[in-house]
């Protein structure tokens, strides 16, 4: 122990406590408040907490000298009990902290309380709940008193020492909220037994039940203290729990810890909550041969504080070894009898020591500062990490479990310290202690161990330990393989599972080995399996793929090739490789990527293509193109002419049939059928002799005469279909169908009157197209005419249909023309009748009015003195110069500018034909118009070729605004209103 800092000290709290009222007897503490017992009954409350204290006479009423002969306080400092004694025998009081008088409780009467256990879990401020007082005739009672009621609310045994009557000196209560109740735990001593009672319900129920079953006790035999020794049981509370225990017996000091959560049971049936029992002997308490027995004693966490003559000596509780003695300051009329006793605040963690007068604060500076080293010593390395400080103080620890099981060569468990260091030993040290012994797992172990205490800053340190470590795993390895032939198929041998814990370090090492580096020691030791692992650790996927194709394992190479974080480009690259080595997993994989592009796939399918396969053999490259033509729509030619020559060089060119004749860009708007290259695929086509293909391909291509050539050395039939497909060229649809006609006549060898009759039945499949005379150059000139009878005949009574229909059409046209010369002349006789008060629709002038105003400069024959007029079948009249000036505003512009020439054109030529009034126009007139009388059929027919107020002119002004862009300011200034002040009157209005 460090004895320079002292772990208690020792300070007067008051000089003066009884104030008068004797000396003290008794004194008890909590929560600050300290309650004193006098010689003359008297109590005294000292609370600290508010700085206040008050007096009770307990003496009141009853003759002879009286004392106190013990007080108790709970925890909180409200609820205090006492029991006065003296010539008129014992009583017991019961005060609370707002009383001003205490409360005798009657039922006690004569019994002297020795023991008071407080239920600290459930008490407050208002009630005690139920209380346990033992007493000098070794009876046990339950109180309950509540603030309010100003008197106990029961008081009742509970029970009694039978066995052996003694004294109770110590009391404690404990619960706990159990499943199935509340769960009591009570223990009570006397000078020579520690008795223990526990079970669920009521307290009385809890002691009813040791009616029928025996006590469990311990009893610890030894010299009977005089009774100035304080036999008493103490505690060391936590969260208002024990939790340890110490019994001032005969015998000495019995401690332990409390586990009230326990379920062990002691032999005799009870449960035993009491665990690391432990006594001190005296004895170790006196440094001569005479034994001094303390009279009283406190417990800290660590310590017991034991009160030996006038001096409190401080006892570490796991070492039992002295480590300290406190002095006290007294007055000269108190040294006589010394220090009386010691008390402890368990909620303030103060304790205190008393004399007859004073009261002395026994505080707590940091007792648990050594208490590492202590259990340190005691070999209990637990206890000690658990109380050290400081990362210096855990080195030490670390470093004697160390040594200690390097030196019982328990080397692994060695490493695990040694790798916790930090301070002491330095790395270089402890790793030369391993190979000094030629120990390899234990310093892996190390280096593994120390990577775990390492913070990620620490990235140097972090790559050469883990590069070290990986090294060592390697050696280790191969050591394996050479002790043990079978490791490599026994599943269950330490060489599996020390591949199992390299696998497992580097995949926690990934981000901090260095990559090149890892893999020359994989490969330089011949773990290729290892390195494929760690390959795909840093995503190295090149390697793994390259020794998955190498091993044969398409498959997993596939796997790694779907992983998302692989380049596609390595799809393109290993590609010829893995359709090669298995085209149908390879195919599956392309089939189920979305982000291949075929084109890039070209190279690995024409390998593959090239290669020789069985007839029944599903071809995997035709199969894939099929899917990208059909479910994909790819568009590229290169894949449409590779799946081309695929279909062309199988035996059966049904597939290549159906390929040509499907429409692949079919939907697309101006886009093409097909996206092979036409010419390549009739190149292969003639080169593979595919002749159907070429018909097709020639007709596609528009080479119908070389379609129905090739067609019709293939079948008669295939070239008649291809003749008949050209529907929009009458003269080569002839020409085509003439050279059908030519082979089939070539080509049958039968009699001649059969060829005629075949050549008769061709004729009739033509619609008409061909006839007997067009095929006839075909035939033989010996053809004997009888044999075309038929024939000839039926072409003859054609003809002749078809003259008479053209006369037929002849007359017709006459009919029509005789019919367009009467209309004609009807034309010149029409007229129409208006009124002479006939308004024009255009400046609203009479159409009848005479004067020179309206007549025409030129172009037009005035009627008598009236100027010229246009008057339309719906009835609406116009001036013609009106009428032109109307029209050429609201037509459009070159409209407006072709009128305008027309009326120039009339005006310069200066020559006016005037017409008859009522003339008619001749024949010769018709034929032969003279140029002003055709401007002016002209002009007619743009001013009054339909009405403008009926036909499409009025329409089209509908969408016209009712006032134009450019009169818009004309129309805003002419509402504008203008004031003229010098033209105001003024008028005055009389009253």
């Amino acid at each position: 122990m460090d004895q320079g800092r002292p772990v208690f000290a020792v300070d007067l709290l008051e000089r003066y406590a009884a104030k008068g009222r004797g000396v003290i007897t008794c004194m008890t503490a909590g929560n600050d408040v300290i309650v004193l017992g006098t010689s003359k009954g008297w109590i005294i409350r000292h609370d600290f907490g508010v700085g206040d204290s008050t007096e009770f006479d307990l003496t009141v009423g009853r003759p002879g000298e009286q004392s106190i002969h013990r007080v108790f306080v709970d925890p909180g400092g409200c609820h205090c009990i006492a029991t006065v004694v003296g010539s008129g025998g014992a009583d017991t009081f019961y005060t609370h902290a707002k009383w001003t008088k205490p409360r005798v409780l009657s039922r006690l009467k004569g019994l002297v309380v020795n023991a008071v256990a407080w239920n600290r879990q459930h008490i407050t401020e208002a009630s005690t709940r139920e209380v346990i007082l033992g007493t000098e005739n070794g009876q046990l009672y339950e109180v309950a008193v509540d603030e309010k009621d100003k008197k106990e609310k029961y008081i009742k045994p509970l029970f009694e020492l039978a066995e052996l009557p003694e004294a109770i000196m110590g009391l404690q209560m404990e619960t706990a909220i159990m499943s199935n109740g509340s769960r009591y735990y009570v223990m009570a001593v006397t000078p020579t037994r520690l008795y223990s009672f526990t079970g669920i319900g009521s307290l009385e129920t809890v002691f009813a039940s040791y009616l029928n079953r025996a006590v469990h006790f311990m009893e610890l035999p030894g010299e009977i203290p005089s009774r100035q020794v304080l036999l008493d049981l103490h505690f060391f509370m936590k969260q208002k729990r024990a939790v340890h225990f110490a019994w001032l017996s005969g015998a000495g000091i019995y401690h332990g810890s409390l586990n009230f959560g326990s379920q062990r049971s002691s032999p005799n049936g009870d449960e035993n909550f009491v665990e690391n029992k432990a006594l001190l002997d005296y004895a170790k308490l006196s440094t001569g041969a005479e034994v001094v027995k303390p009279s009283s004693m406190a417990v800290s966490e660590f310590h017991f504080l034991l009160l030996i003559g006038n001096k409190v000596k401080v006892v570490n509780r796991i070492s039992e070894q002295i480590i300290e003695e406190l002095q006290f300051d007294q007055v000269s009329d108190s040294t006589s009898r010394g220090i009386i006793g010691l008390c402890s605040d368990a909620t303030a963690g103060l304790f205190y020591a008393y004399d007859q007068n004073s009261i002395f604060q026994v505080s707590v500076i940091d007792e648990g500062r050594d208490m590492w080293k202590v259990y340190l010593d005691m070999k209990d390395y637990t206890a000690a990490l658990a109380n050290s400080r400081d990362p210096l103080q855990r080195d030490q620890i670390y470093l004697v479990q160390a040594e200690t099981a390097f030196s019982s060569r328990d080397f692994l468990r060695a490493a695990s310290f040694y790798a916790k260091l930090n301070y002491i030993l330095s790395f270089e040290e402890i790793t030369l202690k391993f190979i000094s012994v030629n120990e390899q797992d234990a310093l892996r172990t190390f280096l593994l161990r120390k990577l775990d205490n390492l913070s990620k800053d620490d990235k140097c340190q972090i790559t050469m330990i883990s590069t070290w470590a990986t090294e060592l795993y390697l050696d280790k390895i191969n050591r394996l393989l050479l002790e043990d032939d079978k490791a490599l198929v026994n599943r269950n041998s330490e060489y599996q599972s020390i591949i199992r814990e390299f696998r497992a370090f580097l995949s926690d090492c990934t981000d901090v080995l260095d990559e090149v580096t890892t893999m020359t020691l994989l490969e330089s030791y011949g773990r290729v399996e290892e390195l494929v692992f760690f390959a795909s650790l840093k995503e190295q996927h090149e390697i793994v793929i390259h020794y998955y194709i190498q091993q044969g394992e398409a498959k997993k190479a596939l796997e790694v090739l779907r992983k998302p974080a692989v380049p596609v480009d390595l799809q393109y690259k290993f590609a010829p490789d893995l359709i090669t080595l298995d085209a149908y997993e390879t195919v599956e994989s392309w089939m189920a990527s979305n982000n291949l592009n075929p084109r890039k796939l070209i190279p690995a399918m024409l390998r593959y293509s090239s290669e020789p396969h069985a007839k029944n053999e599903t071809h995997e490259v035709i199969k894939y193109l099929e899917f990208c033509v059909h479910h994909l729509h790819n568009e590229d030619p290169g894949i449409h002419n590779l799946l081309l020559s695929l279909y062309a060089k199988q035996e059966d060119d049904s597939s290549l049939l159906r390929f040509l004749q499907c429409k692949f860009g079919k939907g697309q708007e101006n886009g093409p059928d097909f996206f092979y290259d036409p010419k390549y695929a009739l190149r292969l086509c003639l080169k593979e002799k595919r002749m159907r293909a070429c018909v097709h391909i020639y007709s596609m291509m528009a080479m119908h005469e070389e379609a129905v050539a090739l067609a019709l050395q293939i079948d008669s039939e295939l070239g008649m279909a291809e003749a008949d497909k050209v529907e929009d060229d009458e003269d080569l649809r002839k020409k085509l169908w003439l050279m059908v006609a030519k082979h089939v006549i070539e080509l049958e060898k039968g009699t001649k009157r059969e060829n005629i009759r075949k050549a008769i039945a061709f004729l009739k499949e033509t619609d008409g197209l061909l006839k007997i005379e067009d095929i006839l150059p075909f035939f033989p000139d010996f053809a004997l005419i009888d044999d075309f009878k038929e024939a000839i005949c039926s072409s003859l009574d054609d003809y002749n249909k078809q003259i008479e229909q053209l006369k037929q059409e002849m007359n017709d046209a006459t009919h029509g023309a005789d019919n367009i010369r009467n209309d004609i002349s009807a034309l010149a006789q029409r007229y129409v009748v208006i009124d002479h008060d006939e308004d024009c629709g255009v400046c609203k002038r009479k159409i009848l009015a005479i004067g020179g105003d309206y007549r025409m400069a030129s172009g037009y024959t005035a009627v008598g003195t009236m100027a010229p007029f246009y008057v339309f079948p719906c009835g609406h009249a116009f001036h013609a110069h009106c009428l032109i000036s109307h029209v050429t505003r609201c037509t459009n512009e070159s409209q407006a500018e072709y009128i305008l020439n027309l009326h120039k054109q009339l005006t310069l030529l200066g020559s006016e034909v005037r017409r008859e009034s009522n003339g008619g126009m001749t024949d010769e007139a018709i034929t032969s118009v003279s140029p002003p009388d055709k401007l002016r059929s002209q002009l007619d027919d743009a001013v009054a070729g339909e009405c403008p107020f009926c036909g499409e002119l009025m329409i089209g002004e509908i969408s016209l605004p009712f006032i134009m862009p450019e009169e818009a300011q004309q129309q805003v200034t002419s509402w504008e209103i203008k004031q003229d002040l010098g033209n105001q009157r003024s008028l005055s209005l009389s009253v």
